[in-house]
């Protein structure tokens, strides 16, 4: 596990180089197609990009918070949730996070915050009445998983810049078949900038994805390192399958986020999808378990 953590804080970077290339390549794009070859709309672009996704760093906690309904508690609101991420996090000698509590009936939780300084954990009232202490106990175990392994900052840097690239392409699409073209005597350059604005956001969409299906792997053997008890948060991720259900304030930016996905996939979807199959988690945990 240790070296998965290790592997993942390495493929971090690249996957952030991967996002700044595929910018700068729509920045190039941007230059030669509509800028004219100025060089200074390469550089604004980039700037631009990097200025947004260094305020959605600072701000993604709580746009997650406002767009979710969550709302903070005391140990006094909720012993039973409170105590059991107080304990986690003494176990894990990690800060105590903010805890919420999200008043819909559909069972899911989620972590969020830029580092385990800054860190949010919330749960919806629908995994509280479902759950039993100790599958509710893996499930915030795998929450806090995301905050010890740095993902809330990864997904946070890696969802800025999958809306940037989204963005950015959109404006430069619009320019093209709207705002003119001023390397209209390239139309091998028009053909493939226009193909580059609208394979940007599918490939930064893939990655996204990707970075999210293995993070989730990830916080389930951290949960259950944590917790010593593997099976607890494998039937607790059975019952989310079994019971799950959309939930009553759905944004898909924020769907990499919660334990399981909060939204009713189509066919099309599930080939994007943040979330690894639910069978598949619990029987890499099973596997865990008979390792203890």
């Amino acid at each position: 596990m240790y070296r998965a953590i290790a592997r993942n804080k390495r493929n971090t970077v690249f996957i952030i180089l991967l996002f700044l290339i595929i910018i700068a390549a729509l920045a190039f794009v941007a230059m030669n197609i509509w800028g004219g070859g100025n060089w200074s709309v390469f550089i604004g672009t980039i700037v631009g990009a990097l200025v947004y996704v260094a305020i959605q760093y600072f701000a993604a906690s709580r746009q997650a918070i406002a767009l979710s309904g969550a709302r903070p508690i005391t140990k006094n609101d909720d012993p039973r949730l409170y105590r059991i991420v107080e304990n986690l996090s003494i176990t894990e000698g990690m800060p105590m996070p903010k805890v919420y509590i999200i008043n819909d009936p559909a069972p899911n939780a989620f972590a969020t915050g830029r580092d385990p300084q800054h860190a949010i954990v919330a749960a919806t009232t629908g995994l509280l009445e479902m759950m039993t202490d100790a599958e509710l106990e893996g499930v915030m175990a795998h929450e806090m998983g995301h905050v010890k392994n740095y993902d809330i900052r990864v997904t946070t840097i890696v969802f800025g810049l999958v809306v940037a690239i989204g963005f950015i392409a959109d404006i430069l699409l619009r320019m093209s078949f709207f705002g003119g073209s001023r390397n209209n005597n390239n139309p091998v350059m028009l053909v493939l900038g226009l193909a580059a604005m609208i394979l940007a956001p599918l490939t930064a969409t893939v990655v996204q994805a990707a970075v999210s299906r293995e993070r989730e792997y990830l916080a389930d053997a951290t949960g259950a390192m944590t917790t010593r008890h593997p099976d607890a948060l494998a039937s607790a991720l059975a019952k989310l399958g079994q019971y799950g259900r959309p939930m009553q304030r759905q944004n898909t930016s924020m769907a990499h986020m919660w334990i399981s996905d909060p939204t009713k996939p189509g066919i099309v979807d599930r080939m994007f999808s943040t979330h690894p199959p639910i069978q598949k988690r619990i029987e890499r945990l099973r596997q865990i378990g008979g390792g203890f």
